[in-house]
């Protein structure tokens, strides 16, 4: 699949969505994996556009690559944002589960719940870059 780059705004996360959808076909992902993994890459890239992005008035681009193998599908997702690694913050997000209700902030469990839908995701920095990698695998037939 060829790469896709689009500018780090709220508008392009259709075309985001698209392009993983069109990967999990690809790959012949089920229809539950395919979900899960748009949901995945939805949340963190939403969090690159708002925060790497326009909380920081600074525009840039987010950058996906699908890589397809006869285990797994592997999407890179990449942006020239601030460093920020979501592997960091996914335990606090996780500890709020334990929390009884009243004591839980609202919100803040998008990473747990995206990283959570996949069968591995990693974050590297390179350069001056973000990678997002999500891996999910592919059924046997």
């Amino acid at each position: 699949m060829e790469p896709l780059t689009v500018p780090g705004t709220l508008d392009s996360l259709g075309a985001i969505a698209k392009y993983v959808m069109a990967a999990a076909s690809e790959a012949s992902l089920d229809k539950k994996t395919s979900y899960k993994l748009r949901l995945a890459v939805d949340e963190i890239a939403t969090n690159i556009i708002v925060y790497a992005y326009q909380q920081a008035n600074y525009e840039g681009s987010v950058n996906l690559r699908a890589k397809i193998d006869e285990q797994s599908l592997t999407i890179y997702v990449e942006d020239t944002g601030v460093a920020f690694n979501p592997v960091e913050k996914i335990p606090l997000e996780k500890e709020n589960l334990h929390k009884p209700l009243e004591e839980r902030p609202i919100g803040g469990l998008g990473l747990y719940l995206a990283v959570d839908g996949v069968d591995k995701f990693f974050y590297e920095r390179v350069g001056d870059r973000n990678r997002n990698i999500f891996v999910v695998n592919r059924t046997k037939s």
